[in-house]
């Protein structure tokens, strides 16, 4: 397993438990003592955990993992997803993209596409994003018009969020933004971490004439701390087959169109 995966896992621990012990990720990880002991500290030098004695504590229930150790989990669901939002988008539309990694391969796969081609037509695609690694990841494309909001620079998500990004989208028209989450509960609605985010997410679904959760099924059935909104401003809920029927009956019985990645 590499670091960055190690370092990943050992958050996730964290974020389903009240502490970590390091014969605990000896065990889990299959690393010796000594990397586990190394790992604990690099994290704890980010202020990610607090270290206790032969081991860790999470600093808070409901932090977000930095995009950086996210862009290592559920690599497969997360691309089979993307490229079933790819197809959705006729060409010529404008697409909205929230930051997240799940967004991120969405961007990759619309890049792929034969008609955004650098021979296709001039801006096969025009997509607005307040994601600042989306915008360098499709900067190279000249078939792409890319929009990036103004706003204040979430490090963790590499969103830009506040006032200025709420400028830009009250101007804008979008045809298909697809948002991602931190959790969608069929009663709760879909909700992230950073109220900042939220905000910004609310209105560029509002901005677009179609707007699609993406979310893949680890997130189902979670809350996190700022809402969203329910099936009114997301009706689309785009996941993976790892869905369990309970959960797709709760989301379709609240008035949610959710459709299945394979």
């Amino acid at each position: 397993m590499k670091r960055a995966e190690r370092l990943a896992a050992i958050i996730e621990l964290l974020a389903a438990s009240d502490g970590v012990e390091v014969d605990e990720l000896v065990d889990t990880l299959g690393v010796s003592a000594a990397t586990a002991r190394r790992d604990l500290d690099a994290l704890a030098e980010q202020r990610l955990l607090t270290r206790t004695r032969g081991g860790a504590a999470p600093l808070s229930v409901a932090y977000e993992l930095p995009l950086r150790y996210k862009n290592h989990q559920r690599t497969a669901e997360k691309q089979r997803i993307a490229r079933m939002a790819a197809q959705m988008i006729p060409t010529g539309s404008v697409v909205g993209l929230t930051g997240g990694t799940t967004t991120t391969a969405i961007a990759a796969a619309l890049a792929m596409r034969t008609d955004a081609a650098p021979a296709a037509a001039l801006h096969a695609f025009t997509v607005v994003t307040n994601s600042v690694n989306i915008a360098a990841q499709l900067a190279t494309r000249p078939s792409l018009k890319i929009v990036v909001t103004g706003g204040v620079l979430n490090a963790r998500s590499y969103e830009l969020v506040g006032g200025y990004a709420e400028q830009v989208l009250r101007g804008l028209t979008i045809d298909v933004a697809f948002i991602g989450v931190n959790g969608i509960d069929a009663e709760v609605g879909a909700t992230t971490h950073d109220e900042r985010e939220a905000a910004a997410n609310r209105l560029m679904a509002a901005r677009a004439r179609q707007a699609v959760i993406v979310a893949d099924s680890s997130k189902i059935g979670r809350t996190a701390f700022a809402v969203m909104g329910g099936p009114e401003r997301f009706p689309i809920v785009l996941t993976d087959a790892g869905i369990t029927p309970e959960q797709r009956a709760e989301l379709v019985e609240r008035g949610y169109d959710v459709r299945v990645a394979e």
